[in-house]
């Protein structure tokens, strides 16, 4: 047998198998045993040469090779039975890749979480205990460095190391009784801090775990009824701590009244409502959490109960922490938004301001989320897992695979065939072979059936497009060093500069043109080589990427809408078992994560959203928006997305009535004062189609709301200039007649149609000034008509149009100038109706960037759209989406499980949302 090194990530140094249980296998049935060498794994080598086993780094001579966390595809060897935590049997995506591989290298596939007993069914090999040990351990650590720098309390529990501080769990435990106990009986925490209670939802092996530790301190066990006395009491001993241990009857109760009934609860927890909030929480100091929550039944506790509790000042000292040991993102404990890891285990949730934070001293309960809490006691959840094994491994040895009921059941895979009970994830697998073509990163030396390999092959983006809201993708993705990334572009030069100085990232010259041609024969190759394609080209590109993406079983991120032809992909996509996420910039994209947080709360309280406003938008800063510049606009690229979606038809409902705007009339039927701040004076554009999002956003039907709007903010004025030029022509996209410079053509069609007209009538005589400002109309005292200085370049084969010249001229006059930054502006508003209430709720964003000619500048624009789609694409590519693949075909970023750890890692980079 063989023993893998863990390399999933330096925490991880638990083995599968520990050198005294080698030394007895060795014994008992003579089998071989090789361990590869590691540095950071908790027994050394040496033990295991001791126990008699030979380290080397080649595992070829290994029949069974056992490991603890996923095999790296081009490590798996072929014709070997592996032992390991495959995470595939459940249908997760990210690893169907994994799984092919391993069935076209007739692997045997045995997983550990299906390794169960006989008779109760239950599983034999696993780390919960050591989770719940290692959490509480973490937690009251916390909690000392909580109440200290947040409440100027010193207590013992300041003396609690974190688990993977101690050498062993016994260490752990010599400390909380010797140390931390001691100085608890003798001098207990300050009496103000009241009984400190702690609160343990859940009793499998985590929570039994958490109180083994917990039970190391002088401590008293209380029902959860009589937390509410225990507090009330006037004199309570502050020298030990409380422990209650929860049960569904004690925080739930059915919507109707009728008594609790446990049987009831579990088929039909839609009927009840949690309680938590009211009877259990208010009295809680510490809750340690080891639930599942499924979806269908209540949350343990929402944000918005938890900010009327931190509002209270009479409950200032409850609700101080949270070990969610379960670490179930969004789940029971809807503002658990995202995983902690251990080098940074806390962060800190202020629900009255909805914001995360990192900061011990400022308000908020503390959170801890670590998902590898075992591997903080890797010599204790070695020892236990070891342990766990050996009843198995004569059966394992000798090879009984069928003869033994408990490794059938846990066989994934075989003999180049999936297990009869998993045959149906050959649905889910990609068209794409399962060998990768050989990495840089990735040195192989054929030896027999062995395989070496001295570094992983990291995870692989292709991107499409190398303009100006690439450059935040591009840095957020690589400063993760196990994320590779390769810039395509038909701008060479503007793709090298993105990779610069990156070593984990390359540039390559593509030009796929129109989409239309032989797409297999210019995007395949890379495309075969990446995990994840994402798109900066034009939209209407997408739906043909979108083809192969799908033909090669490659997930893909674009900022685009959501076209006609992409939305017909849907089923392909979801049989291919790929993502096609959509709609992740700032309009379409952050614009959706905050709508749809607040629309599902809405839900879950049992309101109904009867009014929703949108507003965004792209806009110089004030203090760049001014000067001669009559338009109150400027463009840091091509202006010609935002000239045509002047012209897109738009519809929407508005008190009561449906408007549909015609695209021609967009620009004389706006919204001439939006007054979302006080200190910007705004106008606004109807947005396309606002009444598809009802569908989209679950807020239907169309009938039973009042309003239901998306728009698209300006300054004051641009409309109405923008209108002007319209009329004119100026933004036709018939070709001109003309062969070569169109400028003098556009100008002899401006002065016909306004020469003549009243020059009393004040909009003419703006959009007049306007056309003399861009130079494509003379003023009155400067002398003949004719054109301003700025040409079409030659063109080849098709005859530029109107829109051609304008797009010149305007981004020749209107471009940022050196020290000038942009705004991103978003803000939302809602009218809901709860029990009988009307609620106004609004977000809202506003960002400056900086000026991209200074060192390290990025506009607004850049990042909002940018960091979006990075963050979309990392989680794709760590496998942080739902493993059941229900997100699977083309989406939008609509779903909880995509929103909360977006917008938690949007803050994180500074863009906050405000509610």
């Amino acid at each position: 047998i063989g023993i893998r090194r863990e390399d999933k990530n330096l925490w991880e140094r638990r083995v599968a198998l520990i050198p005294d249980d080698i030394e007895k296998l060795i014994a008992e049935t003579g089998v071989k045993v090789i361990v590869q060498p590691s540095n950071n794994r908790i027994y050394p080598d040496a033990l295991f040469e001791k126990a008699g086993a030979t380290v080397q780094e080649d595992l070829g001579p290994a029949d069974v090779i056992f490991g603890i966390k996923e095999v790296p595809r081009d490590q798996l060897l072929p014709n070997k039975t592996y032992v390991i935590f495959s995470h595939t049997h459940k249908g997760q995506p990210y690893n169907q890749p994994t799984l092919q591989t391993i069935v076209d290298r007739r692997i045997r596939l045995i997983d550990y979480e299906l390794l169960t007993d006989d008779t109760t069914g239950h599983r034999t090999v696993l780390f919960g205990r050591q989770a719940g040990q290692a959490g509480m351990l973490d937690c009251l650590h916390g909690l000392g460095r909580r109440l200290l720098l947040a409440r100027g309390y010193h207590t013992p529990f300041l003396f609690t190391g974190m688990a993977h501080h101690y050498p062993t769990l016994a260490n752990a435990r010599h400390t909380l009784t010797d140390t931390v106990g001691h100085l608890l009986q003798r001098d207990g925490v300050p009496r103000a801090l009241g009984p400190l209670t702690f609160v343990f939802s859940g009793g499998g092996h985590v929570a039994k775990g958490a109180q083994e530790i917990l039970k190391l301190l002088p401590h008293q066990y209380i029902p959860a009824a009589d937390l509410p006395a225990l507090a009330a009491k006037r004199h309570v001993s502050h020298k030990r701590v409380y422990a209650t241990q929860l049960h569904p009857e004690d925080y739930l109760e059915r919507k109707d009244g009728q008594p609790f009934d446990k049987a009831d609860y579990y088929k039909h927890p839609e009927k009840y409502r949690s309680t938590f909030h009211e009877k259990i929480a208010p009295y809680t100091s510490v809750l340690v959490n080891g639930l599942f929550w499924t979806g269908r039944g209540p949350r343990l506790l929402t944000k918005e109960q938890l900010a009327e509790i931190q509002v209270n000042p009479q409950l200032n000292h409850r609700m101080l922490a949270i070990a969610d040991i379960g670490c179930d993102i969004g789940g029971p404990l809807e503002f658990m938004s995202h995983f902690s890891s251990i080098d940074q285990p806390f962060y800190y949730y202020d629900a009255v301001k909805d914001r995360e934070h990192l900061h011990e001293s400022e308000p908020g309960v503390q959170i801890l989320g670590v998902e590898n809490l075992p591997a903080e006691l890797p010599l204790e959840s070695s020892r236990f897992f070891s342990h766990s094994l050996m009843p198995l491994m004569a059966d394992i040895i000798h090879g009984r695979w069928d003869s033994s009921s408990v490794l059938k059941r846990a066989t994934i895979a075989h003999d180049g065939h999936l297990a009869t009970p998993h045959a149906h994830l050959r649905k889910g697998w990609s068209k794409v072979a399962a060998a990768k073509p050989e990495s840089p990163s990735t040195k192989t030396e054929p030896k027999g059936t062995s395989v070496k390999v001295t570094s992983r092959e990291p995870r692989r983006v292709l991107l499409l497009g190398s303009g100006m809201v690439a450059k935040p993708l591009v840095d957020y993705l690589t400063r993760q060093p196990d994320i590779h990334v390769t810039v395509a572009s038909n701008a060479p030069a503007d793709a090298a500069a993105l990779v610069q100085g990156k070593s984990n990232a390359t540039s390559v010259p593509l030009d796929i043109g129109n989409g239309q041609g032989d797409l297999s024969l210019t995007l395949d190759p890379l495309l075969k080589q990446s995990d994840v394609l994402v798109s900066f080209v034009p939209a209407p590109l997408h739906p043909a990427l979108a083809q192969r993406c799908i033909a090669l079983g490659k997930s893909m991120v674009t900022a685009s809408y959501i076209s006609p032809a992409m939305h017909q992909l849907d089923s392909a996509a979801r049989q291919a078992g790929v993502i096609i996420m959509n709609e992740i910039g700032l309009d379409p994209g952050i614009d959706h994560l905050t709508a749809m947080k607040i629309i599902d709360e809405a839900h879950r309280r049992g309101g109904r959203v009867r009014s929703f406003i949108s507003w965004c938008g792209g806009l110089p800063a004030p203090e760049a928006s001014g000067g001669s510049n009559p338009f109150g606009y400027k463009f840091s690229w091509s202006p010609r997305g935002v000239l045509t979606a002047g012209r897109n038809p738009a519809q929407f409902k508005m008190n009561g009535r449906v408007h549909t705007i015609d695209g021609p009339q967009l620009l004389a039927t706006g919204f001439p004062d939006v007054p979302l701040y006080t200190g910007f004076a705004l106008e606004g554009l109807a947005n396309r189609d606002s009444l598809q999002y009802v569908d989209t956003y679950g807020l239907g039907p169309v009938e039973s709301m009042d309003t239901m709007f998306r728009g698209t903010l300006r300054y004051q004025g641009y409309s109405d200039l923008m209108d002007g030029l319209a009329r004119l022509g100026l933004l036709s996209t018939d070709p001109l007649s003309t062969s070569g410079p169109a400028i003098a053509q556009l100008l002899g069609a401006a002065n016909n149609n306004n020469h003549n007209s009243p020059q009393k009538d004040a909009r003419v005589q703006r959009v007049r000034s306007a056309l003399e400002w861009l130079g494509l109309l003379r003023s009155p005292n400067s002398g003949a008509n004719g054109g301003g200085g700025i040409d079409l370049p030659p063109y080849t084969t098709t005859p530029p149009t109107a829109l051609d010249g304008l797009c010149e001229v305007l981004q020749a006059k209107m471009k940022y100038g050196p020290g000038e930054r942009d705004m991103s502006m978003l803000f939302h508003e809602f009218v809901i109706d709860v029990e009988g209430q009307t609620e106004r709720h609004t977000s809202g964003l506003v960002v400056y960037g900086s000026p991209p000619d200074e060192e390290g500048g990025v506009t607004s624009m850049a990042k909002t759209v940018g960091l979006p789609a990075a963050m979309a694409t990392e989680l794709i590519l760590r496998g942080q989406l739902p493993p059941d693949g229900r997100l699977n075909g083309v989406r939008a970023p609509i779903y909880p499980e995509v929103y909360l750890p977006i917008l938690a890692k949007l803050a994180e980079e500074g863009i906050h949302v405000t509610e």
